[in-house]
């Protein structure tokens, strides 16, 4: 090791100790969710995208380079990393059902918060307001929910509209709901300041929050929940003009992978639902974009990204100039990636990599260098490494694995794989195990994780070698070359089912 490294270590492993130490002074957690934010930053090795704040954060935290979201769609993979638990055990698959209604006796990680002696408030979108009661699960904030930023769903006439162009605004707020797809659009810059959209209002109030909890002399769990860059694509002018657009580089791969079964596909419907793609094809037909407009929405990602950069800048220096770093856990995650067109996917809800992959970031305090940590990680590891930091013991059962060791600099897997799920039709449901080097995945039909499992119901399999082949162009899961490596994935995807029933039984 660098002499370098090893005195960031020792301080990192001073820094941690006394984080986990700490019984009278326990640590504050700054939760920061993004929304459809995927790794499109400097320090995961995207340079196209000017986010010098989360750049900042990055420097000085442990970045998880191989994190994966458990469902890429915002009510499952936001129930899983706020329960500890996988989808098929939270029974959260869509964007209608309620974590509660289904499993009422959980523990989400902010209610555990709450039952020892933290204060616990949120701003936003953490959990999916789908899948919650109108208090935003009432039992885990000690706080009252501050909603009246949220857009009421499907996008009714919000406080701070979506839209700031004047016409456009005008359009929107007086639209019936029924009229919503002929009116909203995918893309907009207004030359507005940052508090004209909802996020940049929020985030002035989650600042004076802070500022309430500084002088409060009890910990706090805040949760932050940033819309953009969710879809429409929304920002100031100014975050629009750091880019030239001609510049802007397009997906390489742009067809299904070859021999890959349809059923990992999908049409690009949540992205077809904004008037100015819905003109562009029939639902029945194909989504091929033009390279200028693809030129578009992914400018539109770039500047909602820099804007939302500029928001999370604000609230760190708060965090800085009130003293509160000193002892404030900060957590940031995107609940999953997004498709801009490679596979011809545009939006997420796949379980291919450019869906599933997420970031992951966790900053101690103290820490002064930054960590990389490449083995593969899940969102449901996010509870248990939280609970070990506060020195908070957890429910049991939990479905990850706390993330501490690789807090702590240590360059071991935690665990072999990370899997993430999605829904298809005829109640089919593909289970991906990603690995360092490949996905492998099974479509089953009538099958969760928490029942049975059975060969003869697998419809379908997919095998992507990230080594050889890291758009995933080619499934090579019926490539002689590949049988041993599909035995030994099989294997361990087979036996992952098994002991996620065996949780159920006990």
């Amino acid at each position: 090791m660098k002499p370098k490294f090893l005195a960031f270590l020792s301080l990192s492993l001073l820094s941690l100790t006394a984080v986990v130490a700490q019984d009278k002074n326990k640590p504050n957690v700054l939760f920061i969710a993004v929304d459809d934010l995927k790794p499109y930053l400097n320090f995961y090795g995207y340079t196209a995208v000017k986010s010098p704040n989360l750049d900042r954060l990055a420097e000085k935290s442990t970045v998880f380079m191989s994190n994966y979201c458990q469902q890429a769609v915002c009510a499952p993979t936001r129930a899983s990393l706020l329960t500890g638990l996988r989808p098929d055990r939270t029974q959260v698959w869509d964007l209608k059902t309620l974590i509660r209604d289904k499993t009422p006796d959980v523990i989400t990680l902010p209610q555990l918060f709450k039952q020892n002696g933290y204060t616990t408030a949120a701003l936003g979108k953490i959990f999916d307001q789908r899948s919650v009661d109108k208090k935003h699960d009432e039992a885990s904030w000690s706080e009252s929910y501050k909603g009246k930023y949220k857009y009421p769903e499907p996008y009714g006439a919000p406080l701070l509209n979506h839209y700031q162009n004047p016409e456009m605004k005008k359009k929107y707020a007086n639209a019936e709901e029924k009229d919503m797809a002929e009116v909203k659009v995918s893309t907009e810059s207004a030359d507005v300041p940052d508090d004209a959209y909802a996020d940049g209002a929020m985030v002035n109030e989650a600042i004076q929050d802070l500022k309430k909890y500084s002088s409060a002399g009890k910990p706090f769990f805040l949760a932050v929940g940033i819309r953009k860059p969710h879809l429409p694509f929304v920002a100031p002018k100014k975050y629009w003009d750091l880019y030239d657009r001609e510049k802007i580089e397009l997906a390489k791969w742009q067809k299904p992978s070859i021999d890959g079964p349809a059923i990992a596909y999908h049409n690009s419907g949540e992205f077809r639902g904004y008037s100015d793609i819905k003109a562009l094809a029939k639902e029945d037909e194909a989504l091929n974009l033009s390279a200028d407009k693809q030129r578009e929405i992914i400018h539109g990602y770039y500047a909602s990204i820099s804007y939302i950069d500029a928001l999370i800048g604000k609230l760190l220096d708060e965090l800085k100039s009130s003293g509160l770093d000193k002892n404030t856990i900060v957590v940031l995650w995107g609940d999953h990636g997004w498709h801009f067109g490679d596979h011809n996917l545009w939006n997420k809800h796949s379980n291919f990599e450019q869906a599933t992959r997420t970031p992951l970031v966790i900053a101690l305090p103290g820490q002064q260098e930054k960590v990389i940590y490449n083995y593969p990680t899940e969102f449901v590891d996010v509870y248990p490494t939280l609970a070990e930091l506060a020195q908070i013991k957890t429910p049991q059962g939990l479905d990850g694995k706390s993330l501490v060791t690789a807090l702590k600099g240590v360059q071991a897997p935690i665990k072999d794989f990370a899997i993430s799920q999605y829904p298809r039709k005829d109640n089919h449901m593909g289970y991906a195990l990603r690995t360092k080097q490949y996905r492998y995945v099974e479509w089953i039909k009538d099958f969760r994780t928490t029942t049975n499992f059975n060969t003869t119901m697998v419809s379908a399999m997919e095998l992507y070698d990230y080594e050889k082949d890291p758009l995933e162009t080619r499934n090579v899961v019926n490539d002689p070359a590949y049988k041993k490596i599909k035995e030994e994935l099989s294997l361990k995807m087979h036996t992952f089912y098994a002991e996620q029933a065996a949780k159920v039984k006990k």
